[in-house]
């Protein structure tokens, strides 16, 4: 597994539509982290945008959207589809993370 991508659990949440990832993942490393992810996952980025407390990349992944968060106060990062049938999306990317744990 890549050196910024130290991904310790992942959990989709469909009600939430998301996918959890626990991660050893900086505020101030976060451009790391999330360039390994998308690598990983084979995603394209479309934006960034960040905050004071927060980092928030919109991705593409085959035609679906994906938003790609990181909250610094609770320390916890997620991807998120909009749509109930993206959901599908979110159950592979797990899968293809799992395969790299």
């Amino acid at each position: 597994m890549n050196q910024e991508l130290k991904i310790s659990a992942i959990k989709v949440e469909p009600q939430a539509k998301s996918l959890s990832i626990l991660a050893d993942v900086d505020f101030d490393r976060f451009h790391p982290f999330a360039e390994a992810l998308v690598k990983a996952l084979d995603c394209r980025v479309i934006e960034r945008h960040w905050g004071a407390d927060r980092h928030q990349w919109l991705l593409e992944f085959e035609g679906s959207l994906l938003q790609l968060n990181y909250e610094f106060y609770g320390d916890v990062c997620w991807l998120s589809v909009e749509r109930d049938d993206e959901v599908e999306v979110l159950v592979y990317l797990a899968s293809l993370l799992e395969s790299q744990l």
